[in-house]
This record gives C-alpha cells, structure tokens and sequence, in this order.
C-alpha cells in the first residue's frame, strides 16, 4: 500500500468523522455525493446545492405547500348558501310589435310605466317582453350599456339590503332558489341588472331594488340577441301614439253624380188669361198713332 493511497484513506475517515457529528442536519442524513467518486461506487453523483454556513436548507418545490385557492370558500366568505339546481331553460321568444319610437335597432328600450322591456327590431318593429322594475323610490331613468352576460350567477346582496333584511346571506351560488334567474344582464359599472326570475306572479310589478326582472325563458331568448356593449335605455314611459279622436277627420269622397250641374226646373206655363204679349205686339203697340 503508497503513501498517498494511506493519506487518501485517512482523509475519507476523517470526513466521514466529521460528517457524523456535524451540527448540520442536512450533512448528517446520509453518504455525501462526493463520497461516490473518492471510492468509485458506481453511483451518479448529484451537486449539492450551494448555501451559506448556517441557513436552512429551502424545500424543494415538491416539498412547498400548495398555495391557497383563491376561489371563494364558505369560510372565508361567511353566510354562503346554495342556489339549487340549473336545469335546462329553453329560450322563449315573445311577440313582436309596432314600435314607432326612434331608437336604433338592436337596442334595448325599458318603458317602467308599461312594465315593458322593447328590443327593437329594423322596420319600426320590436320584440315586447314583460317585466317587473323597481318599486317606489328604487326606480330610475337613464342609459346604460350591457357590459357583462353571465349564466346562474351568483348574487351578493349589498350591506345595505343585508341591513333591510338580516335574513339574506352574503353570498348566494347559481340555482333555481337564486332570485337572479337563469341569466343576468350587468348594466354598467352599477348595481342593476335585467336578470330571469322564477317569480312569476312579480312580473308586470313594481317590487324589485332597481333591477329589471323577467322570465327565464324571456331572459334567455333576450341574451341571444342582446351583446355586450348593447345600448339599454331606461324612460318612465314612451312617447304617446297620436290620438285618432283628437286629429283632423278626413274629408269624405264626393260622389260623381254629386258633381254634375243639378237639372234648371222649367217655367210652369202661364195661364191664358195672364199671358204676356210677345215683343212684336208690344211693338206695334207702342208705334200706332194717337
């Protein structure tokens, strides 16, 4: 055995001396890497990653904890109560009518006195759907646009309606039981919406918060038409159509017959006593001597 194979044996116990009882933990789990290439085991070194004397050692990425969801939890948002089910809604059309106002086609016009939602068609027609708008103190006028379309959307109700009525909840998922229908119309940046209900008997009422509520079904058909960026305008009510009864009536056709020159009567004949001499005679007359 050389002197330098004994040096290089002593050298590899005296580490692994010093492995033993080092104050490191991450040194003290087992055969150091370099360890394979001083005695040739066979085994693929890996490197050490480097660090400073006396820090941990950071987890790997398979040792991090997962990161916490940033999707609402029941904990975390409080009072959150289950919408129900979402069934499959067929969209239902309603009738189309006149509409003289002037609005551009493919907008939305809210008639609140009529309870009527207009989406107006070209040719002065518009389909009509019923609705139920806010009640006393909760209407408004105005023009907004659409900005957001969402299927079974969650409601929020506002602190303050919370405050009206501590029976709601903070948060309420999609569903039947949720009061903002099957599809929701977001106006703006505000709070109201022209959403569905399962309400039947609100429709054509004045009972909602500012909102705008139809028919499921309704709702459905009128966010296949309407995009978002559509114009809806809301008035207290539309411009009347002309009164008949207060217009000019039309002057009545004239018959033909009435136009031709009634027939002249003829003298009645003068009796024979009366008669009238002719100018002759009234001639000679004048002319005889006297």
């Amino acid at each position: 055995m050389t002197a330098a194979w004994t040096r290089r044996t002593a050298l590899v116990a005296a580490s692994l001396c010093l492995s033993l009882v080092s104050p490191t933990p991450s040194l003290a789990q087992g055969w150091p890497a370099w360890a394979d290439d001083v005695f040739a085991t066979g085994r693929a070194s890996r490197p050490e990653p480097r660090r400073e004397f006396g820090i941990p050692a950071q987890p790997t990425p398979s040792e991090r904890p997962l990161a916490k969801s940033r999707e609402p939890s029941l904990a975390a948002d409080g009072d959150v109560r289950d919408g129900g089910p979402r069934p499959d809604i067929a969209p239902v059309a309603p009738a189309t009518v006149a509409f003289e106002a002037a609005y551009p086609a493919n907008s939305i016009v809210i008639d609140t006195g009529a309870r009527a939602l207009y989406y107006v068609l070209p040719d002065k027609r518009a389909y009509r759907y019923q609705i139920s708008v806010g009640r006393e103190g909760f209407n408004w006028t105005g023009t907004e646009t659409i900005s957001r379309k969402q299927a079974w959307p969650d409601w929020y109700p506002p602190a303050e309606m919370r405050e009206r009525d501590p029976r709601l909840p903070e948060k309420m998922t999609g569903g039947t039981k949720n009061p903002l229908g099957a599809m929701a119309l977001y106006l703006g940046n505000s709070l109201y919406r022209i959403h569905g209900t399962n309400d039947v008997k609100s429709i054509g009422q004045a009972q909602s918060s500012g909102c705008f509520r139809m028919l499921n079904g309704a709702v459905l058909h009128l966010a296949q038409l309407a995009e978002v960026g559509t114009s809806v305008t809301v008035v207290s009510a539309l411009p009347a159509a002309a009164d008949v009864s207060q217009a000019t009536p039309p002057v009545p056709a004239i018959p033909e017959a009435a136009l031709e020159p009634a027939p002249q009567a003829s003298p009645a004949p003068a009796e024979a006593g009366d008669r009238m001499p002719d100018y002759r005679s009234l001639r000679d007359f004048a002319l005889q001597p006297r």
